[in-house]
This record gives C-alpha cells, sequence and structure tokens, in this order.
C-alpha cells in the first residue's frame, strides 16, 4: 500500500509543478519525472498488487496517465491549425481539471481502502 501512496503523491507532485510553473497542469502530469517514475513503478509492481484492491489503483493511475497523452496529442493536433488554437487551450485546461480530479479521487479512495473503478 505504501506503493501506492508514493506513485499518488508523484502524481501529486507533477500537478503542482503544473500549477506553479509555466507548463500546463496537464503537460507537467505527462512530461515531468515524478509522473514519468510513477508510471514505471505502476507497470513495475503491477504483478504484485495482481488480485487485491492496489490493483485497481494501479489501472486508474495508469489510465490517467495515458488518456492525459492522449489528450495533449489531440490538443496538439489543434494547436496547429489556427482555427483549432482556443479549442486546444480549453482542452489542456479542462484536461489539467480532469488529472487533479483523477489524482485526488484516486488517492481519498486509496485512503479508504476502497477500489478504483474505471
Amino acid at each position: 500500500m505504501t506503493t501506492t501512496h508514493v506513485i499518488y503523491g508523484l502524481h501529486t507532485l507533477s500537478v503542482v509543478i503544473g500549477i506553479t510553473s509555466a507548463a500546463t497542469i496537464v503537460g507537467a502530469f505527462v512530461f515531468e519525472l515524478p509522473s514519468i517514475v510513477a508510471v514505471i513503478i505502476n507497470y513495475a509492481k503491477r504483478r504484485d498488487v495482481r488480485g487485491t484492491v492496489l490493483e485497481s489503483h494501479f489501472r486508474w493511475q495508469i489510465r490517467t496517465f495515458w488518456f492525459a497523452l492522449l489528450w495533449i496529442v489531440i490538443g496538439v493536433v489543434l494547436f496547429v491549425t489556427l482555427i483549432g488554437i482556443p479549442i486546444a487551450i480549453a482542452l489542456f485546461f479542462f484536461a489539467g481539471i480532469w488529472v487533479i480530479y483523477r489524482v485526488a479521487r484516486g488517492w481519498l479512495a486509496l485512503s479508504d481502502l476502497r477500489p478504483m473503478y474505471a
């Protein structure tokens, strides 16, 4: 369980970096070292948590990371068109809020020993 708390802490650190720097929240979440390390730990320890409540948290964390990357890719594609720039900016903003929600909801559920359902 400690590992799962550490992973949520690393993701939270990336969110804080995004909030306090020039980076977007979702950009910092995907491209900053803490979240990258967190996802590597997720994949490395995934087998150890199979069949436990923690397995759902690992799946939640991994999906959050990859979907955040997907939102960034979509935003970048939109950003290259003049008309898509405002949509891309809105997408980055709402994806950042979504990341904060996913990290907070997951960590709170872990604190109560509740599983996460996708």
